[in-house]
């Protein structure tokens, strides 16, 4: 198992064992992400969408994971393709992996170009006036490290109308246009009997067909399992790298990553008719002994899984066995009722988890009242994190400009700015 050196110092006079032991100490709680768990979710839906190219969406720091452990893992493993949501996040991936191409979501501003050029990097573009103002940048400089076309067949956001991406066409198959892939975003690719699927399906192969050459990308994590016809020459996952459920109507095909435990602060008892934590919104049915762990909503678990005397919270394992939320969650601590367990079965300092020992992602959203997603992207940072598995990963030693990067030489007349100017997500 590997750890963060920026926050888990190791100590000369003590083994490495020993020495992360006590560095663990000084943390309320430990999150385990699990490369190996990582790679073979990856290859699974690799497999299940050859011969289409299994690209890897990595935004959010790799939804909670870390974007530069992932990124080098999944990049060892195989995987040629990132996705991220902006030039600073393709900024830190561009420094842990330097071969792949990254696609930036959140688009083209103008006078952003030399940051793109810098990384080598590509826009994901899904605006006419977008598009403008990338031309300008690559016919001024000469710059062809090549964009993503983003069209619109239904979620509304971000993207071409199917009206504007078939002006372009006759650009496009002019030739020398520097687009290197043309994509839309699935609306309901979890509900496998939506009718939105069939309706987006037929209109990005319609007009994803007349971009002559150049492939084509529709699937996210749930597109995938629609089947063949949704997977074009590229598949998108994201959540379902992180374990989170694709096909919600059946079993979870993916593995779980993240393993979250919580350190006990104090055990305490009560009477039968006291109440726990702020609003005293739950009381005691029986002498009860509490555990009080280290962990609040100020670290991501949200105060919506608390209990009261009329509603079941969330669950952690203590010592083997689920153990309820018992009151509010407050911003750094939880009390849990550990009745029924042994005697000395729970003690002050040891851990208990809030994820994994068959707690998933998916039920904790559901205790939080959202989805997986934002489980994992809010997982506060106050966490000592580790990584096992992975042994395949080898840290990048050199900036990535030192590294031999497959890409056309920047133009001499770009000014490189140390930073980029804020851009929308």
């Amino acid at each position: 198992m590997a750890s963060d050196p920026k926050t888990i110092p190791q100590s000369g006079l003590l083994s490495a064992e020993a020495s992360q032991a006590a560095a663990l100490a000084a943390y309320g709680g430990v999150l385990t992400v699990d490369l190996d768990a990582i790679i073979a979710n990856w290859r699974k839906l690799e497999k299940t969408a050859v011969p289409a190219e299994c690209s890897a969406v990595i935004k959010a720091d790799a939804y909670g994971c870390g974007a530069a452990e992932v990124a080098r893992a999944l990049s060892k493993a195989g995987c040629k393709t990132f996705f991220v949501a902006t030039i600073e996040e393709a900024r830190k991936v561009r420094a842990a992996v330097p071969e792949p191409t990254i696609y930036v979501l959140s688009g083209y501003f103008q006078n952003t170009g030399e940051h793109y050029a810098k990384i080598n990097c590509r826009p994901v573009i899904g605006d006419l006036n977008e598009l403008a103002e990338w031309d300008v940048f690559c016919r001024r400089t000469g710059w062809t490290g090549g964009a993503a076309v983003h069209i619109d067949t239904g979620m509304n956001r971000l993207g071409l109308t199917l009206a504007e991406a078939q002006a372009i066409i006759p650009r496009i198959n002019a030739g020398d246009h520097g687009i290197t892939l043309v994509m839309s975003h699935l609306v309901s690719a979890e509900q496998l009997n939506s009718p939105v699927n069939a309706r987006q399906l037929a209109a990005f192969r319609g007009i994803a067909s007349e971009f002559s050459g150049v492939p084509a990308a529709l699937a996210n994590s749930s597109g995938i399992f629609l089947g063949a016809p949704f997977q074009f020459d590229m598949v998108r996952p994201g959540a379902a790298l992180y374990g989170v459920n694709p096909t919600p109507e059946a079993d979870n095909p993916m593995q779980q990553v993240v393993d979250l435990k919580a350190r006990i602060v104090q055990i305490r008892t009560i009477e039968r008719g006291e109440t726990v934590g702020y609003g005293g919104t739950w009381t005691a049915r029986r002498p009860t002994k509490l555990a009080i762990i280290a962990v609040g909503y100020a670290d991501g678990y949200f105060r919506a899984a608390s209990s009261n005397d009329g509603t079941r919270g969330a669950e952690v394992i203590v010592a083997g066995k689920r153990c309820p939320v018992a009151g509010r969650i407050s911003m750094d601590l939880i009390a849990i009722d550990i009745t029924d367990l042994p005697p000395n079965a729970a003690r002050r300092g040891h851990m208990v988890t809030l994820l994994g020992e068959g707690i998933t992602v998916d039920e904790l959203a559901h205790h939080f009242g959202t989805i997986g997603y934002e489980v994992l992207t809010s997982l506060g940072r106050r966490y000592a994190r580790l990584y096992k598995g992975g042994n395949i990963v080898e840290p990048v030693t050199k900036p990535a400009a030192a590294q031999a990067v497959e890409q056309p030489p920047s133009p001499p007349s770009i000014e490189q700015p140390a930073s980029p100017p804020p851009l929308r997500s």
